[in-house]
């Protein structure tokens, strides 16, 4: 259904769904190498999922892989509201130089991460074909 949208209106999504991934890294975390990094990330991811689409045995199409890399990057970016305060603190924590052994990551926040991804994986699936 989506993926029959005209590729202009595609590629305008999949940046919208960057843009608001990298705005909420920026906004919590406050690095902006990080930032830097989770675009190329994403635009690497991006590419690879065109790519990776294209050779699949059941050849998903650039429009219909642009649309599951949006949805599944909002996905992720909704995953990352919930520990967004755990996140804050982290990010205030290093730019002050303290230096953690270990880093927590409550199960309850991986369950939401996991759930929000894999319902827009879902949905994207539906949606592209």
């Amino acid at each position: 259904m989506l993926a029959q949208l005209p590729l202009v209106y595609l590629l305008l999504i999949a940046a919208f769904a960057t843009f608001i991934l990298c705005f909420v890294v920026d906004r919590w975390m406050k690095v902006r190498k990080l930032t830097l990094f989770v675009l190329v990330v994403s635009l690497c991811c991006c590419l690879g999922m065109i790519a990776v689409g294209a050779f699949q045995p059941a050849h998903w199409n650039s429009r219909q892989m642009l649309v599951m890399y949006s949805f599944v990057w909002i996905g992720l970016a909704a995953g990352l509201i919930p520990p967004r305060k755990l996140f804050l603190e982290y990010g205030d924590e290093w730019r002050r130089g303290v230096k953690r052994d270990a880093y927590a990551y409550p199960v309850r926040y991986q369950v939401v991460m996991y759930v929000s991804v894999g319902v827009m994986c879902l949905l994207a699936f539906v949606l592209a074909t």
